[in-house]
């Protein structure tokens, strides 16, 4: 596998396909690496972009596929039954690392351990745009952005009338996608409302590993809507609100190998938005609210597979976030200045109640909340070809206290033709509710993670219709959080008690010939954990390091080769390749998840100016493959609809 990979990544680098323009331009404008627009030749920062074009060339996938081929990321789940509970991984950071971005607003749920918010949530009919920061960006962006953001911009209006998108498919595990948008603006007013329902009747979430043919599928609902109002109070005040409902029902399993029948979820996400843009001679004034609210419900009644300690479950699980920032962004003729600062409030209740062969059990609830405050700023100076950016962020935690971050970008631009960078930062992760509050393990003691990211690059704009990148990347983290139990005295408590590194390397490249382009890109990471604990969480004599990648392969390389047949036509093949991967074992040697090669096909038909047909074949070659031990992922399987815009 390992000798595949390099004779591949040999002969072809890259990054993500677009039909005819490739989105790696050093100078498109991206939002997210600044906080407000700003091209890539005049950063050092390193962004990749999914745009709406590649969106609807991709008719067929969910967000978690398209996040899954992008340089440098790793979405564990992807390919697994709707509703798996998705981890997304820049450069090899584990759960919790990455952040997500809503139009710029970070979201969280703060009922999961993790902090993690679920990506279920969202449906790629209202995507307009994606962009992946990667590195330490706590500077501009605060806790748990430790090795990146994900940056999710929705669909708005952008014509002045009235404009109506839909999408209507169906396909395997008699899948059916029914979505349907509106929008329009003018001088004053603009305004988009977006709903998406999506049904599945599934497959089986755990693996029948002695094929008994009695696990049953497990299906999946979701209803998914949004709506934006804007008005422009005169030439320079702008305000807009937003609101956002999403829930979807699942059918779970007992474990891995292990069938259930009587196990669901339901999962609820609202959130009410506010937003307010003024615009000064030079300079612009930001001011953001948003509130977010996710709830779960579990229910069990195990009359499938009963056990002495439950024969009925229920348990709710709800996380509360309050975000609002103020900043404003400064523009003169060789310096920018960014200023500002947010605030943070997170709180949760969480709920179990079971019942079995040893009667009730009705823990006390789970309740916990913390803020945070943050000021932050960043400085930018421009010379000719030469760029530096230098910010800072002072965090002060309701639980902690204070900890600083800091970022540093030089650039330097050839020519227009190539970039050469290197970048500093110190990033960090607060603990999560859960480790603070715990009835078993919390602990109140617990300090932010801490971490230093470097990177270091070169970027070439174009030669010959060829572009590349290539950037090499280093994390260090102390004060990791980690779960130890003693086992004599049964004790188990969260501890700030681990040393993590990552480090590795990322190479795209694109080719475009005629109405052909090939892209492909590939990346290395490698890793180690040091503590003085074990996997249990046991204690040890003394510090001892291991493999920190579970899951994560150290190989992982993807292809894409699109055609323009003509003005109707156009064609894609997708190559997906990881290398083998450990899988954590609870009191056990790791277990190793085979590497595994993927093929898409894709294809499309305009029958009309703004509509067209799609078919999106997907694994063809019915590949068995797992990225969760004892789960199932999708083997052959397709898509097909029709979308439009009126």
């Amino acid at each position: 596998m390992k000798k595949q990979f390099f004779v591949v990544a040999a002969l072809i680098f890259g990054s993500q396909l677009q039909a005819q323009k490739d989105t790696t331009s050093l100078d498109e404008v991206v939002l997210t690496a600044n906080k407000y627009p700003k091209k890539q030749s005049e950063t050092g920062k390193v962004v990749s972009v999914i745009n709406r074009q590649q969106l609807e060339k991709n008719g067929g996938k969910t967000l978690s596929e398209l996040l899954n081929t992008v340089v440098g990321t790793t979405l564990i789940g992807a390919n697994n039954n709707p509703g798996t509970n998705l981890t997304a991984s820049i450069r090899g950071a584990s759960a919790g690392n990455v952040l997500i971005l809503l139009d710029g607003i970070p979201v969280n749920d703060p009922s999961v351990i993790t902090n993690y918010f679920d990506l279920n949530f969202i449906s790629t009919d209202q995507i307009e745009r994606i962009e992946i920061l990667k590195g330490g960006q706590s500077t501009l962006y605060g806790s748990d952005a430790v090795m990146g953001v994900i940056n999710i911009i929705s669909r708005k209006a952008t014509a002045n009338k009235m404009n109506v998108n839909g999408n209507f498919s169906g396909g395997s595990y008699n899948t059916l996608k029914q979505s349907l948008g509106i929008g329009g603006k003018n001088s004053t007013v603009d305004y988009s409302l977006n709903y998406t329902h999506l049904s599945s009747d599934g497959f089986s979430t755990a693996t029948d590993k002695n094929k008994t043919g009695s696990f049953d599928n497990d299906n999946y609902g979701q209803h998914v809507a949004n709506g934006r109002f804007g008005f422009a109070a005169g030439k320079k005040l702008k305000i807009s609100l937003s609101g956002t409902y999403s829930n979807y029902n699942t059918e779970l399993d007992a474990s891995a190998f292990n069938d259930e029948r009587d196990y669901s979820v339901r999962n609820i996400n609202k959130q009410a938005g506010l937003g307010i843009f003024y615009t000064l001679n030079k300079g612009t004034i930001h001011a953001n609210y948003n509130f977010n609210r996710a709830e779960r419900d579990y229910l069990n009644d195990s009359l499938h597979k009963p056990n002495p300690y439950s024969v009925y479950q229920k348990s709710n699980y709800i996380g509360r976030t309050h975000f609002a920032e103020l900043y404003s962004a400064w523009k003169f003729t060789e310096w920018e200045l960014l200023i500002g600062g947010d605030y943070r409030f997170h709180n949760t209740n969480q709920t179990y109640w079971s019942t079995g062969s040893f009667g009730p059990y009705n823990p006390a609830p789970l309740i916990g909340k913390m803020d945070q405050i943050s000021p932050y700023t960043s400085i930018i100076y421009n010379k000719k070809d030469f760029n530096v950016e230098l910010g800072s962020r002072l965090n002060f935690h309701s639980e902690y206290g204070t900890n600083v971050t800091f970022s540093f970008n030089p650039s330097y631009l050839i020519k227009n033709k190539a970039k050469i960078f290197a970048n500093l930062y110190s990033s960090f992760k607060a603990p999560t509710l859960y480790q603070l509050f715990d009835e078993f393990a919390g602990n109140t003691d617990l300090t932010a993670e801490k971490g230093i990211v470097g990177e270091v690059g070169t970027e070439i704009l174009s030669i010959k219709s060829f572009k590349t990148r290539i950037v090499g990347f280093y994390r260090n983290t102390k004060d990791a959080i980690v779960y130890t139990s003693n086992p004599s005295t049964f004790v188990s408590k969260y501890l700030n008690a681990a040393k993590q590194t990552n480090y590795g390397v990322e190479i795209e490249a694109s080719y475009t010939i005629g109405q052909l382009n090939i892209a492909s890109n590939y990346t290395y990471t490698n890793g180690e954990t040091s503590a003085a604990f074990d996997g249990t969480g046991a204690p040890l004599t003394k510090d001892t390091s291991y493999f920190n990648l579970y899951r994560i392969p150290k190989h992982a390389f993807n292809l894409t080769a699109g055609f323009q047949l003509s003005n109707a036509f156009f064609v894609s093949m997708q190559v997906h390749s990881v290398s083998k991967r450990d899988e954590y074992v609870y009191a056990g040697a790791p277990e190793i998840l085979k590497g595994y090669t993927t093929i898409d096909l894709y294809g499309e038909y305009k029958f009309a100016k703004k509509a067209k047909l799609f078919l999106d074949l997907k694994n063809i070659s019915n590949k068995l493959y797992f990225d969760f031990l004892g789960y199932n992922t999708r083997r052959f399987n397709f898509t097909t609809g029709v979308s439009f815009q009126l």
